[in-house]
């Protein structure tokens, strides 16, 4: 066979271009079945197959075989069989049966005598798009989509068929409803129906289910068929839409099984205690990576430098939970001595003595939590701060200020509280020990777009706090890792082409590149949306159409038809139908992390494999798609930035 068409999407994925679904989905299973070194997703998607791996080196590795696998050779281990009932009394289930000529009887007949497969997933938790061989039932979209779908609305759109997991609103025409739970965080496999799974629909005359068991939390997006625009237009939402939904999302959720809500609670003995969330603060650690066929994104701090440096300078592992606040406004109250560090943004914080006269309560109980084993972190930071601790009996802690990037300590009732940045966005505050939440599909991060995770912190959220490993050291003060970006000041953010990038004509891309794009206050952590100068012009397109939803990655700048570019963060749609004209580099998506409104950007291309700014006439200038790139240099990607339009 030929070589396969690949499509890099950034310096460490590639889109594997299938003929055919059957293509895609053999293609997925393969590598499902036998994954490649350092591969770290596999995403189907309409009529490619996304591959993610962990370095650029093992990526053009994995893109080499990939463009070259036989797919009869591999044998791809058969799904299960998932039988669903369904009550067909749907809204729409006559207007299928004029559409197809059927008539209802008709449609209702076709839909369960055949058997449906589970081709891809990633529009929301549990959503499959289902597919039917020799297409039986192929009818369009609405006209008008609803504004909401009940959640087990059984559909069809195009060539599939799927079951809404939960409330949302949609477009596809609704022919029954079920009771099935297609997303339990409760069972060890949430999602009901998983790609390659059969799926056979038996028709019932009513539902016995146990109460409960669909959850109706809200979604923003929508399911798109294979030619049309997803659900990824829900980064249009505000930072306060974005919170709000989260909120009614993981509301719903809360009580499952597992769901990983800190307790608000008054027993914890060693705790920080949120007097006061800000705009949004979220417990985070690096996510979830590898579950987007299920629709799940991997979330994660959306600064994962800052994150592991906060934990790095306290003693903890990388992963370790943080409490990841925008904007400041963050106040914490300590119960127990705790070792506490601040990274990200530049921001002051003061911490604030509690009265003299309640000083020690905690006692000698809590001082050892905060020490670690031999005591020597409460020395260091003693000596770093000017301060004894209480438990010494010489005199209580004054007011002062807490350094940045640099490990302190927070005494038992003292308060910490968060200004307003002066530069970046978003601040991290790791506590040595950790924060002690029950993980999530192997995660405590929030994840807003998937609705999984803890909830948004609200005043009165008690985050019990772990014990430090044995041995393990604090850090010692360190410098910024790069200028962050401010309201007014540019800052250079280095990109790669494609996958798309052919959708765009000469001036599409230098439209990209050769002017200030500002970032906009309708950011959030999905994505980072931008506009124009006032004398500037969006990205214009070379052909018309859409495009078949395909996986997505972090740092895609998705051009929707406004031709104004949306950079994905962590919590991105897991697939997107609008062309990706090029991938921030993962080097610099800390920074994208940092962007705050008022921010302006400078879009730099390059060299894949240096890092170092393209020649807009080479190779690069176009995504080539070549499995034969060589790997990059050891040592050649590093932090870049500027300011004010200079580079450092």
């Amino acid at each position: 066979m030929s070589a396969r068409t690949l499509r890099w999407a950034g310096t460490r994925a590639f889109l594997a271009e299938c003929a055919s679904l059957e293509d895609v989905v053999a293609l997925h299973a393969a590598l499902s079945a036998r994954p490649l070194p350092g591969q770290k997703e596999v995403l189907a998607a309409a009529e490619t197959v996304m591959v993610a791996f962990e370095t650029r080196e093992t990526a053009v590795a994995g893109a080499r075989a990939v463009a070259a696998l036989e797919l009869d050779a591999a044998a791809s281990e058969a799904g299960r069989t998932v039988e669903i009932d369904v009550v067909y009394d749907g809204e729409d289930l006559a207007a299928v049966g004029e559409i197809t000529g059927l008539g209802p009887d008709g449609v209702v007949n076709a839909h369960t005598s055949t058997a449906w497969t589970a081709a891809f997933g990633g529009f929301a938790p549990g959503f499959a798009y289902l597919v039917a061989e020799n297409d039986p039932l192929q009818v369009p979209r609405r006209s008008t989509p609803r504004t909401a779908v009940p959640a087990g609305s059984v559909a069809l759109a195009g060539r599939f068929s799927a079951v809404y997991p939960r409330r949302s609103p949609g477009g596809w025409q609704l022919i029954g409803r079920t009771d099935a739970p297609l997303w339990d965080l409760g069972r060890e496999q949430p999602a009901l129906i998983r790609p390659g799974d059969t799926v056979r629909y038996r028709p019932v005359r009513e539902l016995i289910g146990i109460p409960g068991t669909t959850p109706e939390p809200a979604s923003g997006t929508e399911p798109a068929t294979a030619g049309a625009n997803p659900g990824a237009e829900g980064v249009a939402a505000t930072a306060a839409d974005t919170q709000r939904a989260a909120t009614d999302t993981h509301g719903a959720e809360a009580s499952a099984p597992g769901s990983g809500d800190p307790a608000v609670a008054t027993s914890t003995p060693r705790a920080l205690v949120v007097d006061d969330p800000g705009l949004q603060s979220l417990v985070q650690d690096l996510g979830r990576p590898g579950l987007g066929d299920l629709g799940v994104s991997a979330s994660g701090a959306a600064d994962a430098s800052a994150a592991r440096l906060a934990n790095r300078l306290v003693g903890n592992a990388a992963g370790e939970a943080v409490i990841e606040s925008v904007f400041g406004g963050l106040r914490v109250t300590a119960r127990g001595h705790h070792v506490l560090a601040l990274a990200g943004a530049d921001v002051d914080a003061l911490i604030t003595a509690r009265p003299a006269k309640d000083s020690g309560a905690a006692g000698d109980a809590t001082a050892d939590a905060a020490t670690g084993v031999d005591g020597s972190a409460e020395t260091a930071l003693e000596a770093a701060s000017g301060t004894t601790s209480p438990d010494a009996g010489t005199r209580a802690p004054a007011d002062r200020p807490a350094p940045l990037r640099t490990p302190f300590a927070l005494y038992d009732g003292e308060t910490l509280s968060l200004d307003a940045p002066s530069a970046g966005l978003r601040s991290y505050l790791a506590v040595r020990g950790g924060l002690a939440l029950d993980p999530v599909l192997g995660s405590r991060s929030s994840d807003a777009m998937s609705g999984v995770g803890p909830s948004p912190l609200a005043p009165g959220t008690a985050l019990a706090v772990g014990r430090a490993a044995a041995g393990s050291a604090v850090g010692i003060a360190e410098d910024a890792p790069a200028p962050l970006p401010a309201q007014g000041k540019t800052t250079e953010l280095r990109f790669v082409p494609g996958p798309r990038d052919d959708w765009f004509d000469a001036a599409g891309i230098e439209a990209l590149t050769g002017q200030e794009w500002t970032a906009t206050s309708q950011s959030n952590r999905i994505g980072v949306r931008f506009e124009a100068p006032s004398d500037g012009r969006p990205l214009s397109r070379s052909r018309d159409g859409e495009l078949a939803s395909e996986g997505a990655v972090p740092g895609a700048l998705q051009v929707p038809p406004s031709g104004l570019p949306v950079l994905f963060l962590a919590d991105h749609p897991v697939t997107g139908g609008y062309p990706v004209v090029g991938v921030v580099v993962p080097e610099d998506l800390p920074l994208a992390a940092q962007l705050p409104p008022g921010a302006h950007v400078r879009f730099r291309l390059v060299d894949p494999d240096t890092l170092r700014p393209a020649d807009a006439d080479g190779p690069t200038a176009r995504n080539a798609g070549d499995p034969g790139t060589q790997p990059a240099p050891a040592g050649a990607t590093t932090q870049h930035a500027t300011t004010g339009g200079n580079q450092p």
